[in-house]
């Protein structure tokens, strides 16, 4: 396992190959799938190729940077998280996380949130990075204020809106 932050509660790390059928089951969740449909795999061979691809990026060192969240107590692999770049802004990065549903509501998107914020700010000279929820996902927002983010503005028609409805905005300077 190559460890790269820990909390309280939780490793976050690289990816494994046996990750893929975990990471497959999160993402098939209802709840992602209603608010992040593009981000729903079809299979676990899918998500074994972007565990791949993930792996790729994290031993080179490049974003999209994405991580592998294990719950401490068990080993079992909970949710994921990363960041991509924010296109043409250097030193600004938008974050991303999942919790598989049993896991929910215990606190952990707000632990993974303050620690992997450090973290890229420290390893990629990130100095803004960004969270953007989709209209109505008042749970993922109240992370990313517990986290520390602050909303900033509303975006609509962005290409990469999963579901056309807009998105609120957040920002943390770090």
């Amino acid at each position: 396992m190559e460890k790269l932050i820990e909390t309280r509660n939780l490793i976050i790390r690289k990816f494994r190959e046996e990750d893929a059928e975990p990471l497959y089951e999160n993402h098939r969740d209802e709840e992602v799938k209603k608010w992040f449909p593009n981000e729903c795999y079809k299979d676990p061979e899918e998500a074994q190729g972007a565990i791949q691809f993930y792996v790729d990026c994290v031993d080179n060192g490049h974003l999209p940077f994405v991580l592998g969240v294990e719950l401490k107590e068990t080993g079992e692999l909970i949710g994921d998280t990363g960041i991509s770049e924010v296109e043409g802004k250097p030193g600004e990065a938008e974050i991303g996380y999942c919790i598989g549903a049993k896991y929910r509501g215990k606190g952990y998107a707000t632990e993974i949130l303050e620690a992997i914020s450090g973290y890229v700010a420290e390893r990629f000279g990130i100095r803004e990075i960004y969270g953007r929820v989709v209209h109505g996902n008042d749970a993922s927002a109240k992370v990313l204020e517990k986290g520390g983010y602050t909303f900033v503005t509303e975006e609509f028609g962005a290409e990469d809106d999963p579901c056309g409805r807009g998105m609120w905005v957040y920002k943390k300077e770090v």
